[in-house]
């Protein structure tokens, strides 16, 4: 009998009266806390019917609510029944005080301890004792119990990821992250984000969607010795030999045997990307928590010289195939012949499916038509694609991930006439994406310094954006990586050689067209300032696409960034022009024409 999202409540509801509690909490999440996750753990879609990226539910016993954030408010409407789930704001509403006003005093709140971190438990934990209310740990989440016809996790092999690629050793990168947490006091330290996990032990999976990664978690010992807890099947028999002495491989069912065996030891873990259940764990059987973040993330973010030459040869590649869509676009434009945005987004994977080295998307592929570009995160496949319209913008924001490196662009392209209004605002992005491209700063320089680089010609208007400037991109991983940013909120980690990041500054007006000019770039010593008092960086560009120059008006440019575009392009075109052809190297000619 298929169920309906009541029956699916009242589920929920019957497995909450038994455990007498008052209300459940379901987060967007699964134990990696990942910002992506298996089609199996989305248990917040099934419970809701919502397919959106980030969002909570709360059921209570005679009401439910969703939270959900700006991106999804078209969405919620279209796909949660507002009968059963009021519309809240993710940011506006803050859940927990929401909650506790919700309850009486002594009422028992129900949590996955799995699928929150540590940080999240302790600040709940606190809020609704204030409010004489308790936090209850579920052994088993009633959604797991009541799921029928629950997908299977991928049964796809592991991939080993030849060190030659990965320039270093799984044993070197163990040890010298194992000197790290004896730095901090530690023994051990909790390896819980998939990526950090995969990048020690140069192995890539396929269980995640749009991230190549194993599903895993592992204890990473101040010797550089490793225990990983996974899928043992999907490993290949060579995977000891691959990731060389100090590790054991084990089941995930010998995750909690491993955690209760940890009575004394100092344990480095991250309260806020590693799940309370993991931590609370291995505090129950005697483990001294050490609050710090990920050993490996900061180290993993400055790619050595092998894992930069991988993104430097897919970037090209990855020019090339978008390079062709935008050619193909462009003749089809030019015909009358116009498409939904599914279309378009199908049509440029198929270039990039010509690669050898593709594997698959980096993230579901952001191609918006008019207004809908207006929605920064916009996904086409939330609802109805729409259809191209002749005098507009598109906009694709698109990456991919290949063998050798991890790519993410963004070009917004003139369909037919655009407005003076829309020329304007192309060229005031672009002239912050060339400021912070251009920009020199001293060692010890954070991304947060350096964002309104790429907003001060926005702002010298009265305009902004209300996203990033930059993230940080793995090498064949993930296409957001940490910890490093470039944005307005606080982050302390200095940009150092070797991170990968997006330069992204954008503008969006509502309901009618949205702009961005995404490159991914490298941090490097500043070559011309060798001689400088102090240590200087600056970025290069990895991406070598066009810019649509249609878009840009030349009289709101200074010589300086007319030289700057000139130049990128030329730059572009010798990049690529080797592995082009016909009627695409014609439209690349004509595309990286000196302005």
């Amino acid at each position: 009998m298929t169920q309906t999202i009541a029956d699916r409540l009242s589920a929920v509801r019957a497995e909450m009266a038994k455990a007498n509690l008052d209300a459940f909490i379901v987060p967007r999440a699964d134990e990696y806390l990942g910002e992506y996750v298996p089609e199996r753990n989305e248990r917040l879609h099934w419970l809701t019917n919502f397919t959106g990226s980030a969002g909570m539910a709360i059921i209570l016993k005679d009401k439910a609510a969703i939270f959900i954030d700006g991106r999804y408010t078209v969405q919620v409407a279209q796909q949660v029944d507002n009968q059963l789930f009021e519309y809240l704001s993710l940011t506006d509403t803050p859940q927990l005080p929401w909650l506790a006003g919700q309850l009486q005093n002594q009422a028992r709140v129900g949590y996955d301890p799995k699928l929150h971190p540590l940080s999240w438990q302790q600040d709940a934990e606190a809020l609704l004792n204030k409010q004489q209310m308790q936090l209850i740990a579920v052994e088993q989440n009633p959604i797991d119990q009541h799921w029928q016809d629950r997908p299977a996790l991928s049964t796809q092999a592991a991939r080993l990821f030849d060190q030659q690629s990965a320039g270093r050793s799984s044993l070197e990168k163990r040890q010298q992250i194992g000197h790290a947490i004896a730095k901090q006091g530690a023994d051990v330290a909790l390896v819980a984000a998939l990526d950090s996990c995969c990048w020690l032990l140069n192995l890539r999976g396929n269980d995640v969607p749009r991230l190549p990664v194993i599903l895993s978690t592992a204890l990473l010992h101040a010797n550089g010795d490793m225990q990983v807890f996974t899928d043992l099947s999907k490993l290949p028999k060579e995977t000891l030999a691959h990731v060389g002495d100090g590790v054991s491989l084990c089941s995930e069912a010998q995750l909690p045997e491993a955690l209760a065996k940890l009575d004394g030891v100092k344990l480095l873990a991250d309260p806020n990307n590693a799940n309370a259940w993991l931590q609370l764990t291995a505090k129950q059987h005697g483990a001294t928590l050490i609050a710090a973040s990920d050993p490996v993330a900061l180290v993993k973010a400055q790619k050595n010289a092998a894992e930069l030459a991988g993104m430097t040869a897919c970037h090209i590649r990855d020019g090339v195939a978008v390079s062709q869509f935008l050619a193909w676009l462009d003749r089809e434009v030019g015909a009358g012949r116009f498409y939904d945005e599914g279309q378009l987004a199908d049509k440029l994977e198929s270039f990039r499916l010509n690669d050898p080295q593709y594997i698959e998307p980096s993230f579901d592929t952001i191609s918006a038509a008019g207004g809908n570009a207006a929605m920064c995160h916009y996904n086409h496949l939330n609802g109805t694609p729409a259809m191209m319209q002749n005098n507009s913008i598109y906009l694709v924001d698109s990456g991919a991930q290949y063998l050798d490196g991890t790519t993410d662009v963004t070009r917004t392209i003139a369909i037919g006439d655009t407005s003076v209004e829309q020329r304007k605002m192309t060229t005031l992005v672009l002239k912050g994406h060339i400021a912070l491209d251009q920009a020199k700063f001293p060692r010890g320089t954070t991304g947060q310094q350096l964002d309104a680089f790429a907003r001060q010609h926005l702002w010298q208007h009265g305009f902004d954006y209300d996203h990033g400037t930059g993230h940080g991109v793995g090498h064949f991983l993930s296409v957001h990586e940490g910890p490093q940013r470039i944005a307005k909120n606080s982050n302390n980690v200095a940009l150092l050689p070797g991170m990968v990041l997006s330069n992204e500054p954008g503008y969006y007006k509502a309901n009618e067209y949205g702009i961005r000019l995404e490159n991914l770039v490298e941090v490097r010593p500043a070559k011309a300032l060798a001689n400088a008092e102090r240590e200087m960086f600056e970025f290069n560009p990895l991406t070598l696409i066009p810019m649509d120059t249609r878009l840009f008006d030349k009289s709101l440019l200074t010589e300086a960034e007319v030289n700057w575009l000139n130049a990128y392009h030329q730059t572009v075109f010798e990049a690529i022009a080797p592995h082009m052809q016909g009627e695409d190297l014609d439209w690349l000619h004509q595309a990286t024409q000196a302005i």
